[in-house]
Formats: structure tokens, C-alpha cells, sequence
């Protein structure tokens, strides 16, 4: 009974039998793309498919081979085996694919967001393979070769692994290689080595020595439409989540999804917009820095002044305000509130999150609070998923009937959806309550008042068989990158700073993208500065007399 319960094995054996279940059922979704990329299977095809699993599999044999010494092999074999479990479950089911900027998504969520990716499905797939696998390593009585014996051993197993991979290599490689270069997506599905090469890339960014922050826009001033201007002026960024522009009835989706911001007056929607990632903790930092997406550097990012410091130069106060997982450092040196967690008594708020609504509850009194001309971003929580039918109230439930699990396997495509476009009819209403608030502001505070939407990324829906966001942006799909724009301004707004609407509704169809936020922001604020761009800044044609 005990040799049943503690079994006796080789350690040459036992990191065999790992590499081949890392090889297999730990890579189910690498290997149906890989099929799927060269062509699927034929006769013909058998020696590149059989291949590139003794590849594979020689690979992980060497590199587990190489750290099979006594008191390393079973909590390396362990960790392993369950990290690699919980990494295929998420491909295999969202399609999602991991690099450095999704395991940067991982650690900066918050855990409720965290917590509604757990189910019944993930706990069966983790505990068949990566529990069980892993109790089995952990009873087993492991026997190793020792002293200089093992060590040649060792070396020898793995030199021989990674000569015959190398051999194999070469012998395909006229096969392998437009396989691999026009399919770059299976280096993000090859689990372990996928989480584990983005893990190291984003810890070697966390704990890198801190730098200074590089200052930006030290020179803003207000510029000459300021002169002689006794009214305040109020601008709230809007920034979204998980919004993408096709599910939008502005942009021509046939399910009315903005009937409150299609009857809002003056309203401009840009119709063609791209993020500058597929994830927030990319998109955000990257939309309020200076860099654009070509040039985006996360490290430097997080280092240097953006837009927010360059309009608190300029005199203005800035306050963001927050009911999502944070600023991701873009707000570490303005006015921050976090209302994401519930309150006593709070009146937008259910269980253990609140509604974007919430975000307005205390708007009103901070503008009259308020000195200075004023900034005020909303980070909402948006179409967050999969539990989107969480992110609105009761009353929004117009599509229907809905996927309420955030399982989607227990759901169909069709009510993910209605889930998800009642998401975006929820934000219809808290962008038209947004604009009410500030169109008040202008008549009863005498304040010039305007608001700048956009989303941060947008969202897959079963397209492609992907789910979520967070692809990297080289084969990101269109649903992840294509996301909503609009401003709304009072007539005092644009009067005071020559905005002609006519001109702005006329590039509305424009090709767009983050990269235009930054600077556009300064120049409908008519703030001057070097770091101005004006080819970036979507209103200096439309300035009048500029």
C-alpha cells in the first residue's frame, strides 16, 4: 500500500513524464493552432507534425533535466504543473494569449475583477492537471543520480535532448520556419515558456532600480483665448472600459445601444479610432503619455511626466476619480479618489462594487469647491468582463436573455452579447448623465464645460473563438483595437476657444487614434506648450482664425 501511495521513480523518468504532459495536455490550444497553421493533418504532414512534438518535447526534457537535483525538482515539477494548468485553461477557453502585458494585467487587476475568471470548470481542469500531476510528484520517492556520476548524467541527458531537437530543427526548418514567422501568435501559446518569459520581462521592469521622473511640459501656459476670461472652465475625460466601437448604434451597429447620446445635441462621435493596446495597463499609461504606440515604452512611461502633469503646469487642478483597478500610475502626482469600493448608504452601488454612476455622485460639489479651472477624470468600470452582466443596473436589461455566468461555456454567443451590449447601453446613459451634469454646470455655475470620451481598448466576443482583450497587439483583432470617441461642449466652451463644430463634424470619419488624445487635449484647452504636436491635435484645423 505504501509503494502505491508513494511510488518510486527515476528522476530521469519522472521529468519525462512531466515534459510530455507539459507537451500535451498543457498545450492543447498551441498545438490545434499549430495544426490549423500548417495546414492540418495529412499523410504528407505526419513527419512536421510528429516533429515539432519531439521539438517541443526534447526541449522541456533538457531544461527540467538541468535543475533535477533533490531539493529543486519537486517544488520546480509542482509549481509547474500547476501554474502551466492554469495557463491552459485560460488560452483554451477565452483564446486569450500571454505576454508581458497580460501578466502586467494579472498583478495590476483588482480582485473582484480577478475573482469573477474563478468557476467550477477552471477548478475541475486545475485539480485533473495540475493537482493530481502534482500529488503524484509530491508522494513519489524520487530516485537521483549522485556526485559526479549524476552530474555527467544530467548533462548528457540534456546535451542529447537539445542535439536531437537541434537536429530535428534543422531537418524541418525549410517547413517550420514560414509556419512560425506568419503565425508569430504561437510563441504567446507555447506553455510553460509563454508565462514564463513574460513573468521575468515584467518582474525585471517592477523591480528595476527606480529612476527619476523625467519632467514634460515644464513651459505650459494658458494661451491667449484665456486672456481677459473671468468663467471657470470644467473638462471631464471620460476614460472607458473594455468598449468596443462596433457594438455602438452611433458607429451603425442595428441594435440601439445610444439612444440617449443619439438625442444629445452638438455631440461629435468619431467613428474611427484606435487604442494604443488591448489592455488597461497598457492603454492607459500609453493614451496620457507623450510617446504614441509606435514609440510606447511601459518602463519609460512610468517614469516620465504626461499629460496630466503637463496640464497641472499649466495652472489647472486635476483630479481623477476612480471605479476601476486604478491609474496605473498615470495619476501619481494629481488629486486621486477611489470609488470602486461601496459605501454605506452609497445609492449606485450592489453587493461589492459600484456602478459608474457613482462616479457623478460627488461631481457637483467638487466643481463648486473648485478655485481653478478644472480637470476631472472618470475612469469607469465599464463592459469590464466576463461578468458583464454586472456592470449595470436592473434597468438595463433591454437585451436579453443574458449570460449571467461568468462561465461561457454555460452560455451561448448570443447572450454574451445581449450581456455585453447592455454594458454599452449602460454607458450611453452615464455618458448623457455626464453631459446633463455639465450642461447644469454651464447655466447654473456659469462655468465653460465640455467632455472628451474614449475606451481604452474594446473587447472579443467569441470572434475568431477569442474572448476577452489583452492580445498582443502584432495579431490583435480589430474588436480589441477599434474602441468609441466623442466630445460634447457648451456653447460657452467652444465659443471661447474658436472651436468650430462644423469643421470638427466634418473629420468625425478621420482616421484616429490614441496617439491624438494627448495633444488634443492641450489644444482645445489652448495650452501652450513645446511638447504640443499640432499634426496630433485633432482641433488645431479647426481653430478659428488660427
Amino acid at each position: 500500500m505504501d509503494r502505491i501511495i508513494s511510488p518510486r521513480i527515476s528522476a530521469p523518468m519522472l521529468i519525462l513524464t512531466v515534459s510530455l504532459l507539459l507537451a500535451t495536455t498543457g498545450n492543447i490550444k498551441f498545438w490545434s493552432t499549430f495544426l490549423h497553421a500548417a495546414g492540418g493533418v495529412s499523410p504528407a504532414q505526419l513527419p512536421l507534425l510528429a516533429g515539432a512534438f519531439l521539438i517541443v518535447l526534447l526541449f522541456f526534457n533538457a531544461l527540467l533535466t538541468l535543475a533535477s537535483f533533490r531539493w529543486i525538482a519537486k517544488p520546480l515539477l509542482i509549481a509547474l504543473l500547476l501554474s502551466a494548468s492554469f495557463a491552459s485553461y485560460f488560452i483554451l477557453k477565452y483564446g486569450i494569449v500571454i505576454d508581458k502585458a497580460m501578466i502586467q494585467n494579472l498583478f495590476e487587476t483588482d480582485t473582484r475583477e480577478a475573482g469573477e475568471l474563478l468557476s467550477g470548470k477552471l477548478a475541475l481542469w486545475v485539480g485533473a492537471l495540475g493537482v493530481l500531476p502534482s500529488l503524484y510528484v509530491a508522494r513519489a520517492r524520487i530516485s537521483f543520480p549522485q556526485g559526479l556520476r549524476g552530474i555527467l548524467r544530467r548533462s548528457g541527458i540534456a546535451a542529447g535532448s537539445l542535439a536531437l531537437a537541434a537536429l530535428l530543427l534543422v531537418l524541418l526548418f525549410k517547413s517550420l520556419a514560414p509556419t512560425l514567422r506568419e503565425h508569430r501568435e504561437l510563441r504567446y501559446l507555447l506553455t510553460p515558456t509563454n508565462y514564463i518569459q513574460a513573468l521575468h520581462g515584467y518582474l525585471r521592469s517592477k523591480w528595476s532600480k527606480p529612476a527619476a521622473i523625467a519632467p514634460l511640459g515644464r513651459d505650459a501656459v494658458k494661451g491667449k483665448a484665456w486672456a481677459g476670461q473671468a468663467r471657470k472652465t470644467v473638462t471631464v475625460i471620460v476614460v472607458g472600459e473594455t468598449a468596443r466601437a462596433q457594438n455602438f448604434s452611433l458607429n451603425g451597429y442595428a441594435r440601439e445601444t445610444n439612444p440617449m447620446l443619439a438625442r444629445v445635441p452638438g455631440l461629435v462621435n468619431f467613428t474611427n479610432v484606435q487604442s494604443c493596446g488591448t489592455a488597461t495597463a497598457v492603454s492607459v499609461p500609453c493614451v496620457f503619455s507623450a510617446m504614441g504606440r509606435e514609440r510606447y515604452d511601459s518602463d519609460k512611461a512610468h517614469h516620465q511626466e504626461g499629460l496630466l502633469d503637463v496640464l497641472k503646469h499649466a495652472g489647472f487642478r486635476v483630479v481623477w476619480i476612480d471605479n476601476n483597478s486604478g491609474c496605473k500610475d498615470t495619476c501619481k502626482r494629481v488629486e486621486f479618489l477611489d470609488v470602486s469600493t461601496p459605501s454605506p448608504g452609497a445609492p449606485h452601488c450592489a453587493g461589492d462594487e459600484c456602478y459608474d454612476e457613482h462616479l457623478l455622485d460627488g461631481l457637483p460639489e467638487l466643481i463648486r469647491s473648485s478655485d481653478r479651472d478644472l480637470v476631472v477624470v472618470l475612469h469607469q468600470k465599464g463592459s469590464h468582463g466576463p461578468a458583464y452582466a454586472k456592470r449595470y443596473p436592473a434597468g438595463f436589461g433591454r437585451f436579453g436573455p443574458v449570460c449571467d455566468s461568468n462561465d461561457f461555456e454555460k452560455c451561448s454567443r448570443e447572450s454574451i452579447r445581449d450581456a455585453y451590449d447592455n454594458t454599452i447601453l449602460y454607458t450611453d446613459s452615464f455618458l448623457a448623465g455626464t453631459i446633463s451634469l455639465l450642461r447644469t454646470t454651464a447655466e447654473s455655475e456659469g462655468r465653460d464645460t465640455a467632455m472628451l470620451y474614449f475606451s481604452d481598448h474594446g473587447e472579443s466576443l467569441g470572434e475568431g473563438n477569442m474572448y476577452l482583450h489583452g492580445a498582443p497587439w502584432l495579431f490583435a483583432p480589430k474588436e480589441q483595437t477599434q474602441v468609441p470617441m466623442m466630445l460634447w461642449m457648451s456653447e460657452g466652451f467652444s465659443e471661447r476657444f474658436g472651436i468650430d463644430r462644423t469643421c470638427l463634424a466634418a473629420r468625425r470619419q478621420q482616421p484616429l487614434s490614441h496617439d491624438n488624445v494627448f495633444h488634443s487635449v492641450l489644444g482645445m484647452l489652448d495650452v501652450d506648450t513645446a511638447v504640443l504636436n499640432p499634426k496630433l491635435d485633432l482641433f488645431h484645423a479647426c481653430i478659428r482664425g488660427s
